[in-house]
Order: structure tokens, then C-alpha cells, then sequence
């Protein structure tokens, strides 16, 4: 089912000032950032959802009376914020806007996500015992010939779907664990409940990379999209590393939140 887009009146209504068409001449605030702010008001109060067609930059300035300068920089902020999706040839949607992670402290993504008032879901896309690769078997100072277990799973939000994470676990920490519900459970709570390996700290390094066809396909989005790539390592309160993971993040959904604090200069 499709949506009828919203109306440019409706965008902005013409009673608000003797301008006309909802601009405030006489404040402060830019004509780009009155307009954003009334987008994000209308999708704050569900008068625009998800999904919704927009109208062009072009449609807007008209309506308006304006140039199409202010009406793109508006665009461009709301698409910086996944409020409005824009691709080449298409008409501009409403987005779901996106989701903060906090790297700061160490939460499974179903606990991260319920946290938020939002709802988790995973897809179990494969699921193996193999010998790992020395990128893997270095990360977990796996001795020759030991396995791990690699589990692949597509991460949703609100049944949308945001992430794809391939998980390795060493088979002599978590022997049998490709017997548990990888779809309902969450992984973190499979580690520390049924295996008893309390979480400690990961460590994670965040990169960039585009979307090949795989992952276009299996996170619904364009091809050369660009997506986050997250490597992290998990410790458990021996310090002993138990998993390997690699995530592939929608960068249109996702924001990265770091905390830093300066240390004292050393003095020479």
C-alpha cells in the first residue's frame, strides 16, 4: 500500500505570518532550519510517517516563493538525520529518523534497542562450525585447530531491518550453542546466563565500507549504500576474549555517540 504525499500547504501553512506560506521574515532563525523544523514537528506528531512520499526541493521553493537554495540545505539536514530519504531519480520519502549507540558501555543490541522503547528482532542467516580465518583465530588467541562457531543474523528495528552481524565463538567456550534459539534469544543473555561468562569490555574499531549486492539485498537498501563497519572484540571478567564479531550498520539509521576526555599534557 502507498501513501499520497503531503501537500506543500499542509507543509506550511500561510496563516502563520503576512508573508505567507509560514516563513518568518523578521526571525532569526534561517529559512532552512524553520523549514526542517517543521518537518520534524509534523513526523514528532505523525501527521508524516515513514514510508510517506515527500515533495522535490523544486515543489517546496515554489510554494514557498523561495530559491531552492534554502529548501536543500533543509533537505540536507533532515537526510543527515534520517528523517527524509533521497535517492537519484526518485522522489524524497520520509525516513525513521536514527538510532543513537552509545559506545560507551557495553549492551547486547536487543537490550540497547529495548532500552530505547524500541523493538528487536533477528533473522538467523546462517549458522556454522568452521575453522577460523587468522583474522578470527588472532582476535581470540585460538590455538591450530580449534573452531568456532560463526553465527550470521540480521539485526531489525521495529521490523525494519538495520544490521547485519556475523558473531565467532570459540567451540570450547560455548560447546552446542548452535542448539540454542539464535532468533529469540538474545546472544548476550545466551552468554551470560546458560555458558555463565559475565561480560566485561570490548574493544572496537569503526570503519566504512558500501554495500555490495549481498548486503544491498538483505538490508533492503541500494547497492554502494554506505554502510558501518563495526569489529569488535568482547572480554569476558577473566579478560579472556569469547567473541569476534563484524557488524554491518546502515549508516541512514544509525549515529555514533563516543564521550571523550582529555588527559593532562605530559610535560617534557
Amino acid at each position: 500500500m502507498t501513501t499520497s504525499p503531503v501537500t506543500a500547504t499542509a507543509l506550511i501553512p500561510a496563516s502563520r505570518t503576512s508573508a505567507g506560506l509560514g516563513l518568518e521574515n523578521d526571525s532569526f532563525v534561517p529559512f532552512y532550519e524553520q523549514i526542517a523544523e517543521q518537518v520534524r514537528r509534523m513526523i514528532r506528531e505523525k501527521k508524516l510517517v515513514a514510508g510517506q512520499s515527500f515533495y522535490s526541493e523544486g515543489q517546496i521553493a515554489r510554494e514557498l516563493g523561495i530559491s531552492k537554495m534554502p529548501v536543500r540545505q533543509a533537505f540536507q539536514k533532515l537526510r543527515s538525520e534520517g528523517l527524509l530519504i533521497i535517492a537519484k531519480g526518485k522522489k524524497p520519502v520520509i525516513g525513521r529518523g536514527r538510532v543513537p549507540w552509545n559506545f560507551q558501555e557495553l549492551r547486547g543490541f536487543s537490550e540497547e534497542m529495548r532500552r530505547r522503547g524500541l523493538v528487536p528482532s533477528a533473522k538467523l542467516l546462517g549458522l556454522h562450525l568452521i575453522e577460523p580465518e587468522v583474522e578470527v583465530a588472532d582476535a581470540l588467541a585460538l590455538a591450530p585447530g580449534e573452531r568456532v562457531y560463526r553465527i550470521k543474523r540480521l539485526r531489525c528495528v521495529d521490523g525494519d531491518p538495520v544490521a547485519v552481524v556475523t558473531s565467532h565463538l570459540p567451540e570450547k567456550i560455548f560447546p552446542n550453542i548452535d542448539k540454542q534459539d539464535l532468533e529469540r534469544q538474545s546472544l548476550y543473555n545466551i552468554v551470560e546466563n546458560i555458558y555463565q561468562r559475565k561480560l566485561q569490555r570490548a574493544e572496537e574499531v569503526i570503519g566504512a565500507v558500501n554495500a555490495g549486492e549481498e548486503e544491498a539485498l538483505v538490508l533492503q537498501t541500494e547497492p554502494g549504500t554506505a554502510l558501518l563497519l563495526i569489529k569488535e572484540i568482547t572480554y569476558d571478567e577473566e579478560d579472556l576474549a569469547i567473541e569476534y564479531s563484524l557488524s554491518l550498520l546502515r549508516a541512514d539509521r544509525y549515529t555514533a555517540s563516543v564521550v571523550s576526555i582529555r588527559k593532562p599534557a605530559i610535560k617534557s
